[in-house]
């Protein structure tokens, strides 16, 4: 670590939603930041306006919102390095382009795109597939390298379309070193010149990523694996500029569940998991899912992409995000491919689940169902379903007969349980259970151990029947408690109930 103030930024491109690797990038940069009291900004980089999509930025910055990812500037929040939208400071790019001009690390390219067309489509009937624009080709092209000087003023002068492309040394070693993947060594004549500032007044993401980075005193660069090959360029760019870079760190990719490629957003539903925060509605009306309205708490989340790439060291697996701002260095983090898993996933959401409060998941719960069961109900009834379930949603789904009495017996369970006899058996038990007096769970456990005694049954030919019988269902919480729940009442009624309707099903 250097002395200079820890300055970290997330700059997606709105030509999208955010793809949970873009998620995973800038919880990293802001667990980075918190750790060393930095700060983390957000920068849109908009400079693809073909690409851009309308409502993209409002996305980022609301899922972002709901991971609990706050920026300390950013737009929409202000800050002193400002403004935070690339195509909101268009009129600070070119200056430095021209100086790049001037120091002759750049030059104009006046090649049109047909021009270019051509030439490539002639490179592949000479069997060059991967024709570029670099320091060998530059000299055959239309570029201010190549025309007289008075020729390229005339050009200049008459607005003739131009890029700006960098001048990119033949056979010059590269060196940087990545916080994560150690020295990294790239020779220029396996890089072509990259176009810096396009014919549509504004730069590309090399040229303004590296001027923002530097105006607004970026420390480090921690950004995802696809950006690497870039890096070489941007580090020439820097030394072009007679700027000291910051200190880089390349993320490893989200790779898919069976580690065969980067985990793509076309992925998504197809996969049967979504790959975005929140949901996300294309222009045609195709709606993507999204973790939010799943059912994930962002705490479970935001716990999983950690762990995608990076681990604490130790056994444990349930973090807080102050337990990973504390936790969180950028030598713990993987060089290679991070594989999701959707199961793992579900886990840390489970986990998140059993440990909320049974008062705020019935709260929630109260949000999203119609029932006249008072609060405290509902608080009983998550206290009996959180253990079993996933979601909070499942709660009342798998819990249905906690609200009302089933409809449907589990059918697997009626055809090995019930027997001859077993209509009797029941009635029996009906019995007891009306002579008790105080009908908690202590006392319906009681009572039942004594009926096996009495009978001579083991559990496994009793216990399946009771719940049936009450619940509609072959397996779940505790049927003491659910009695207790329930009260003598209920459990008698659908106990009658039950076993006239699996009489009728055997029949």
């Amino acid at each position: 670590m250097s002395d200079k103030p820890v300055r970290v930024r997330f700059a997606p491109s709105p030509t999208g939603p955010l793809h949970m690797g873009g998620v995973r990038t800038a919880l990293y940069n802001y667990l980075f930041a918190k750790k060393h009291n930095g700060t983390f900004i957000i920068r849109i980089e908009d400079t693809d306006q073909a690409r851009f999509v309308s409502g993209a930025q409002d996305y980022i910055m609301d899922a972002l919102k709901w991971c609990g990812i706050e920026p300390t500037e950013g737009p929409g929040i202000g800050g002193d390095f400002g403004p935070y939208v690339q195509s909101e400071r268009q009129h600070l790019y070119r200056p430095f382009a021209d100086e790049l001009i001037h120091s002759e690390k750049a030059y104009y390219a006046f090649d049109t795109s047909e021009e270019l067309d051509a030439v490539r489509e002639q490179a592949k009937k000479m069997g060059m597939p991967n024709w570029q624009y670099n320091s060998v080709s530059r000299t055959t092209m239309k570029n201010s390298l190549t025309l007289p000087q008075d020729q390229v003023e005339e050009l200049l002068a008459n607005n003739t379309p131009f890029v700006i492309r960098m001048k990119m040394p033949r056979n010059q070693d590269v060196r940087f070193e990545d916080i994560i993947r150690g020295w990294v060594v790239v020779n220029t004549n396996n890089l072509d010149d990259k176009v810096l500032f396009k014919s549509d007044g504004m730069p590309t993401y090399h040229l303004a990523n590296i001027v923002d980075d530097h105006l607004m005193e970026i420390s480090h660069v921690i950004r995802g694996e696809e950006w690497l090959p870039s890096a070489p360029l941007h580090v020439l760019l820097y030394e072009a500029f007679g700027w000291e870079r910051p200190q880089f760190a390349h993320l490893p990719l989200l790779l898919r569940p069976d580690g065969n490629g980067k985990l793509s957003k076309r992925d998504g539903d197809r996969l049967g998991f979504p790959v975005f925060p929140t949901n996300w509605v294309a222009a045609d009306g195709e709606l993507y899912s999204g973790y939010r309205e799943k059912g994930y708490f962002p705490e479970a989340f935001i716990n999983m992409l950690a762990f995608l790439g990076w681990n604490p060291g130790t056994t444990k697996e349930i973090f807080s995000l102050e337990e990973l701002t504390e936790a969180f260095t950028l030598d713990r983090v993987s060089k290679s491919g991070a594989k999701f898993d959707p199961e793992k996933t579900k886990w840390f959401q489970q986990n998140y689940l059993r440990d909320t409060s049974d008062t705020k998941l019935a709260e929630s719960i109260a949000k999203e169902i119609n029932s006249n069961l008072p609060i405290e109900k509902l608080i009983q009834i998550c206290h009996l379903m959180k253990e079993r379930a996933t979601f909070v949603r499942d709660i009342a789904v798998e819990g249905i007969y906690l609200f009302e009495a089933p409809e449907a017996y589990d059918e697997q369970t009626v055809s090995k349980k019930w027997k001859d006899g077993t209509k009797e058996l029941m009635e029996h038990w009906l019995q007891e259970l009306e002579t008790l007096d105080a009908f908690t769970a202590l006392n319906i456990e009681e009572r039942f151990k004594l009926f096996l005694e009495k009978t001579g049954l083991g559990i496994g030919a009793v216990l399946p029947l009771f719940r049936l019988l009450i619940t509609g269902t072959g397996a779940g919480p505790s049927m003491f408690e659910i009695g207790e729940f329930l009260g003598k009442e209920e459990c008698l009624s659908r106990m009658n109930q039950g076993i006239t309707a699996v009489e009728t099903l055997k029949k």
